[in-house]
């Protein structure tokens, strides 16, 4: 049976002065830090055997998918399957306003963290990311292939492919801006799964999604 990768990789830096958690909000780009963070991880990618390269449609993903497209004269494809999760407190700060969990107003939405009851439910996220993987799997079949895509899908569907509890704390995903989560398969079937951080060096300072500095 053959050998086929699928590297499942995080946008880099946004834009993002006011420091909300901008979700499926369009327009959000790469930061200049963001643009520099594609560019390693292009370049960390650039002697793998790539032969796709399949993007969220999230002007983020897009941007940090171009060096890697670039570095294989490939085209850049859109999968909707792959966007952003959803989240009810889109275009808020967290902790601040009408985003508060002291609110009483919000308790609502955090009755259930399993699922989670504030945004889409971690399965649905699984369902759609793992679905996407393998097309791409298929698709790139003895080769390798690239979803460019972002934090929270990932993590959810790595912890899906070991086995682990979808459940998690948010501060120990193991999913830094710009990293590679490479699933490794021995024909349809998960052999492994690696992780990198090709732009770790640039990490000092930076912001995450949620507004907060990564330290």
């Amino acid at each position: 049976m053959t050998t086929t990768t699928v590297h499942l990789v995080r946008h880099g830096e946004v834009h993002n002065p006011e420091r909300l958690l901008y979700g499926r909000l369009p327009g959000y780009r790469l930061s200049e830090r963001g643009q520099a963070m594609a560019q390693r991880t292009g370049d960390h990618l650039a002697d793998s055997d790539i032969t796709l390269v399949r993007s969220s449609p999230m002007l983020r993903a897009q941007q940090t998918a171009a060096p890697i497209a670039a570095a294989h004269g490939l085209e850049i494809t859109t999968d909707q399957r792959i966007t952003e999760s959803g989240n009810r407190f889109e275009g808020q700060r967290m902790g601040y306003g009408s985003a508060k969990l002291s609110d009483p107003r919000n308790w609502r939405w955090f009755l259930n963290p399993l699922r989670p009851s504030w945004g889409e439910p971690y399965r649905e996220q699984v369902a759609r990311v793992t679905a996407a993987v393998h097309d791409a799997r298929a698709v790139a079949e003895g080769h390798e292939a690239v979803l460019v895509l972002h934090q929270l899908p990932i993590w959810v569907t790595r912890r899906s492919a070991e086995g682990k509890p979808l459940f998690h704390d948010p501060r120990r995903r193991q999913c830094g801006l710009c990293s590679v989560t490479s699933l490794r398969f021995v024909g349809p079937h998960l052999a492994d799964v690696s992780y990198a951080e090709p732009a770790a060096e640039l990490y000092a300072g930076a912001v995450d999604a949620t507004g907060g500095k990564l330290t």
